[in-house]
């Protein structure tokens, strides 16, 4: 029997899971960020489902041993992240490019304090991740925004925009964000290549944030920044986890993949000076794990997102046509356009809580070009996003 399709047979997308008294951040923050328990929680961005079983067989099989100190990451552990790169993305990666890191926002973290000073410009585009605000804000570095261009065809980056900001010599880092969290873009080559020329040409080092790579649902495939060319190679960092492919963010295991040996001798010092070296014994099993025998499992979950993306799409253009929604490429993210409700923020954040009955991010902490917007989760079973889009229309129709 084919492996894709026993998976796909056998891997019940559809049960919902039970996640009381696990503390999931979905179900314990409602109160604090939504004012009541009783909203569907279509928020943080991870999964409603269990992760391959081949991953929770590794971290069984390493909780039995009764010794749980200090560890290294083995050879395997970085061979392992190689050859998903090869096969997964036809990047071509060497070993020593390879480095662990905690998550991705304290790597975002690092890479600011390692490579601009207080006062110096990081560039973003908005909107998009509300950390990639925080992380350079925080540290007394200024944001420089070259916000997307909100298109009949989709977002686009701005080029000309991003040419006269990054001229400006306080300019020193972009953060890319590839694909895009939340509008689901998938950069293609060429748009890449603009972007890269650019910033080469104004000496302004990207950092690509590239951690949601594996979850490309469209016709566009995932192309890593650094695998272009020699020169973007080195002037990239690049930084990649298996946690949202895989739904194992519990267990903070990410790396980044860096040519530019000085660039990761920088990315190193940093990493030591904050002692976040030593990892997660879990994490590392569960990468290795998930790296080995997840794709079967991971084709599968692909099918399900797009299904349920291609649902939302449907049930909206059916039943909300003025709800806008550009067909994500990438994720299991979508952005929602409620502007055609005339709304303010704050009436339709309390509406789509209290009438709708569903939590969903607030658009504004995006950046200001979310104004209207909301960020909704799909990564849950079918009923549950079926629910969730009918309490939604209900609660529409008793206002329009």
């Amino acid at each position: 029997m084919n492996v894709f399709f026993y998976y796909y047979c056998n891997m019940n997308f559809d049960k919902i899971i039970d996640r009381t008294g696990t503390n999931a951040l979905k179900l314990e923050f409602r109160e604090r960020l939504f004012g009541t328990n009783e909203v569907i929680p279509l928020w943080v961005a991870d999964m409603d489902f269990k992760t391959p079983k081949e991953v929770a067989e590794a971290i069984r099989k390493r909780a039995e041993h009764p010794l749980y100190g200090y560890t290294s990451r083995d050879e395997e552990f970085y061979q392992t992240i190689v050859n998903w790169q090869k096969k997964r993305h036809l990047w071509h990666v060497a070993r020593d490019w390879v480095e662990f890191m905690p998550g991705v926002v304290p790597t975002l973290i690092m890479a600011v304090q390692a490579f601009t000073d207080e006062g110096d410009k990081v560039v973003i585009q908005p909107p998009v991740y509300p950390p990639f605000f925080e992380v350079i804000k925080d540290h007394g570095r200024i944001i420089a925004e070259n916000p997307l261009m909100n298109t009949k065809k989709g977002y686009r980056i701005d080029f000309e925009h991003l040419e006269k900001i990054t001229s400006a010599p306080e300019v020193k880092m972009l953060i890319l964000c590839h694909p895009h969290n939340p509008v689901g873009r998938v950069w293609n080559r060429e748009e890449l290549e603009k972007l890269g020329s650019i910033c080469l040409r104004n000496d302004v080092l990207i950092v690509s944030d590239e951690i949601h790579a594996d979850l490309v649902h469209g016709d566009q495939p995932h192309v890593p920044l650094a695998s272009i060319s020699t020169e973007l190679a080195e002037n990239s960092i690049t930084c990649m986890a298996p946690s949202k492919t895989f739904n194992i963010a519990g267990l903070n295991t990410s790396y980044i993949i860096v040519p530019n040996e000085k660039i990761r001798r920088a990315m190193q010092i940093k990493l030591q000076a904050y002692h976040l070296f030593t990892g997660n014994m879990f994490g590392a099993e569960a990468l290795k794990a998930a790296y080995k025998y997840g794709e079967p499992w991971l084709e599968a979950l692909l099918e399900y997102i797009k299904g349920n993306v291609e649902f939302v799409l449907d049930f909206v253009e059916q039943n909300m046509p003025e709800i806008e929604i550009h067909k994500p490429e990438a994720t299991y993210l979508m952005w929602l356009d409620f502007s055609a409700w005339g709304l303010s923020d704050a009436k339709l954040r309390k509406f789509l809580i209290d009438q709708a009955g569903i939590g969903l991010n607030y658009g504004p902490t995006f950046g200001s070009q979310g104004k209207g917007f909301h960020r909704l989760n799909v990564a849950s079973s079918r009923k549950v996003i079926e629910k969730a889009m009918t309490q939604l229309l209900e609660a529409r129709n008793q206002i329009m």
